[in-house]
């Protein structure tokens, strides 16, 4: 398994988030990997001196393309930590840092995630999340640190200036589409009226 730090537009390394990649074992049968082992991501967690979490529940979409969800995260009691892959299709992943303590606050890291990579992205707690779907469809299995709290969720709007994160151009054919929102993503707060209300960490 190999796990590195992410880099910011700015260059700067966000601590916290992730991407690990798993070792592949291939032959002409196909291929095995171990998704999670508690050991091993206890031991890279020590190494990197970062908190250890337990998860309690696993989540599973399913995503048409040019669907986008996010981005969304909770406050405490119930903050939630994820550890996000993509079994079936494509996806762009996002992380922004919402904790109002750190150098990186306000700024946001992305990787592609596909069923070909099996790459993963751990977004600790601290971070509100998003995706993108770039594939005719696309299944996400994530792992949580906390369970779903209606009264702990926050959102943020997907598109928002001040975070300015790139989201992949979609494309079918010769057009370009704009990602398709669910209701409660398309009136999501801006970044600074969050700010102004203390809704972050």
């Amino acid at each position: 398994m190999k796990v590195e730090s992410l880099k910011n537009h700015s260059g700067l390394t966000v601590e916290g988030p992730l991407l690990i990649q798993p070792k592949i074992f291939k032959d002409a049968r196909g291929f095995f990997f171990e998704s999670w082992n508690q050991n091993l991501w206890n031991q890279q967690l020590e190494k990197l001196q970062q908190k250890e979490y337990n998860f309690v529940q696993d989540n599973h979409s399913r995503s048409s393309k040019g669907v986008l969800r996010g981005l969304h995260y909770q406050l405490p009691p119930t903050p939630q930590g994820k550890l996000v892959r993509c079994i079936f299709g494509e996806i762009y992943d996002v992380a922004v840092d919402i904790r109002l303590s750190s150098v990186t606050f306000g700024t946001w890291v992305g990787a592609s995630l596909t069923s070909k990579n099996h790459n993963q992205l751990w977004i600790p707690p601290g971070f509100a999340h998003g995706f993108l779907t770039l594939s005719d469809y696309a299944e996400v299995l994530y792992k949580t640190t906390d369970f779903w709290s209606r009264e702990s969720e926050r959102s943020i709007r997907w598109n928002d200036t001040d975070i300015a994160i790139s989201w992949p151009e979609l494309q079918i054919g010769c057009e370009l589409m704009q990602p398709i929102l669910s209701e409660k993503d398309n009136i999501a707060p801006h970044f600074s009226e969050l700010i102004d209300e203390d809704f972050f960490v």
